[in-house]
């Protein structure tokens, strides 16, 4: 594996941080020059040991590096390609870590043109409750899936570059199409947490729904603990993907129905059925999870 001599670092928070830290301790990278729009975050990851130098800007960040990780909300992707395209070569690989890719993929082929060859599109599958550069670890990507999502104008020998990067610092590399991506992710983490913020918002609109929630067990908790992500997180997410949430969103109104027309009727069997096959269908992935494709790999 080569080592980087720069790593420009747009946005210093919990993923770049992580990344950071874990390319030093794996002896991947020389340098690393770092970014943040906030002042106080650049000066706190310099101070943590995360960056070695402070860059006025997102352009500044990138001169002289030959790989560049944006770490910055989706929302804010365009217009951080738009202030570093200039120091954009067929040389750099640049990558990213957001949660959603066509939009993303998009927003590249409109401002970095003929240099879109340098970007790979990731998604790492980690995260902590709480964010900001304090919390950076290390560890934070060591045995996690970090999918890439190349398009067909993708340079091959960054994708191989972006896919041996991650694998040194622990990642099991998985490729897809940011269309694949998209619709997968929309299904198993943007419509649970929307479902998730209108139960709760559901409950407390209700009179008595402080009184509900005083009641509440160890259910509620595990089934609500992502109603309490970051509101503009979670509202770029919800817009960046919304076509693919909004068609999970059918299939699950149409569920929902079923158990709806099932508890008007009083049915015992067909209630009883519908929870067998999610009872069993959640059983089997359990088990599936911890399988040799499993994130962990254990038996």
């Amino acid at each position: 594996m080569m080592q980087f001599e720069q790593l420009g670092l747009i946005g210093c928070g919990l993923m770049g941080g992580s990344f950071a830290l874990a390319l030093r301790r794996a002896g991947l990278v020389k340098r690393v020059v770092g970014y943040s729009k906030s002042p106080s975050t650049t000066e706190r990851a310099r101070q943590m040991g995360v960056i070695d130098v402070e860059a006025p800007s997102a352009l500044l960040a990138v001169s002289g590096a030959d790989v560049v990780l944006v770490a910055v909300p989706v929302a804010a992707t365009e217009a951080t390609f738009k202030a570093i395209r200039h120091l954009v070569t067929g040389n750099v690989l640049i990558m990213d870590v957001g949660s959603t890719k066509h939009d993303v993929v998009e927003a590249a082929r409109r401002v970095l043109r003929d240099q879109v060859s340098s970007f790979v599109p990731c998604h790492p599958i980690a995260g902590k409750e709480t964010a900001g550069v304090e919390h950076a670890d290390p560890d934070l990507y060591t045995g996690q899936k970090v999918i890439l999502t190349p398009v067909d104008r993708t340079d091959p020998a960054h994708v191989e570059r972006a896919a041996q990067t991650w694998a040194a610092i622990g990642g099991k590399v998985v490729r897809m199409t940011p269309q694949a991506h998209d619709a997968a992710f929309a299904a198993v983490s943007h419509l649970p947490h929307l479902l998730a913020f209108a139960l709760m918002n559901g409950i407390t609109s209700q009179g008595d729904g402080k009184e509900f929630l005083s009641l509440a067990g160890p259910g509620f908790r595990d089934f609500t603990r992502i109603a309490a992500s970051d509101p503009k997180v979670w509202r770029d997410i919800l817009l960046s993907n919304r076509h693919e949430v909004l068609e999970q969103l059918r299939h699950f109104q149409a569920s929902v129905q079923d158990l709806e027309q099932a508890m008007h009727t009083g049915d015992p069997e067909v209630i009883e059925d519908l929870i067998k096959q999610a009872s069993a269908a959640r059983a089997h992935w359990r088990q599936g999870s911890h399988g040799p494709q499993g994130s962990h790999g254990k038996k």
